[in-house]
């Protein structure tokens, strides 16, 4: 099946629906697409200990790796507000493991979106040596 960057997005948009963020009234969605074009959506998960929440993107990830999914080429975020959010840092070094080459969709509220590849938001990731 394919997906058009808007699907993605729209995937993102209802993923946001179900964020829990009672503390920063900050929701989240994300959907990830695999190589071979399965969609996995996520939302941010907070907790009053803050350092415990989870971001949207890493949500939709983990859905995915569990999944058996390791190859992604995409992923849309939206946080439903008039600016596009970008990944947090802890986001793009995970995204890194698996697909260093994956679009980044960053969307407004208005289903607007910029996209990055993630090798320009994150220029020489993290790695172990070999």
């Amino acid at each position: 099946m394919h997906f058009s960057v808007e699907r993605l997005i729209k995937a993102a948009a209802e993923a946001r629906e179900n964020a829990y963020a009672p503390y920063s009234n900050f929701k989240v969605g994300a959907a990830i697409l695999t190589k071979g074009h399965r969609c996995y959506t996520g939302c941010n998960v907070e907790n009053a200990s803050y350092g415990l929440t989870c971001c949207a993107e890493r949500v939709a990830l983990f859905k995915a790796v569990a999944s058996n999914e390791r190859d992604f080429t995409a992923i849309a975020l939206t946080a439903g507000i008039d600016q596009f959010i970008s990944p947090c840092g802890a986001c793009r070094q995970v995204l890194a493991e698996f697909s260093p080459n994956i679009e980044i969709y960053m969307a407004n509220k208005n289903g607007e979106y910029v996209v990055r590849s993630l090798a320009e938001l994150l220029p020489d990731a993290f790695k172990l040596a070999d």
